[in-house]
């Protein structure tokens, strides 16, 4: 593929143009060369750009973090340590937060446990619900 509008790289890759537009605007894809008629006229590369994007961000990677790691390559620089220690970072937070859904769930069955326990009497004697109250 060769240089493409806007709808050809949005169909090409699978990102809508707005986002594509957006993407440009906060740094992730170069700006690109601007036809006569005011066209945006792509690299064929967009395309591996946009793969990228996605591709980081289906692993949590922010945008800010994405734009980093195509900073690191737009220099010159192979990105891939500065990667490790962001796939790294972000495994500890996915930990973290599975640790603490993990006692949000052993707070819900323990309530769940309680609530089967409790006679309608109980519950009169809340203001809204004596499950959540207590």
């Amino acid at each position: 593929m060769g240089a493409v509008r806007i709808g050809e790289l949005a169909e090409a890759s699978g990102v809508p143009a707005k986002t594509i537009r957006y993407y440009e605007s906060v740094g992730l894809l170069p700006q690109p060369r601007r036809l006569e008629n005011g066209y945006r006229d792509y690299q064929a590369s967009a395309t591996d750009r946009l793969e990228f994007v996605r591709s980081a961000q289906a692993i949590g990677l922010s945008l800010g973090e994405i734009r980093g790691v195509l900073d690191f390559r737009d220099r010159g620089h192979v990105p891939c340590a500065h990667v490790a220690e962001l796939i790294d970072r972000r495994a500890r937070e996915v930990s973290a937060r599975i640790a603490a859904l993990e006692r949000v769930r052993a707070d819900l069955e323990r309530l769940a446990r309680r609530a089967r326990r409790l006679s309608p009497r109980d519950c009169e004697k809340a203001n809204v619900c004596h499950i959540i109250e207590s």
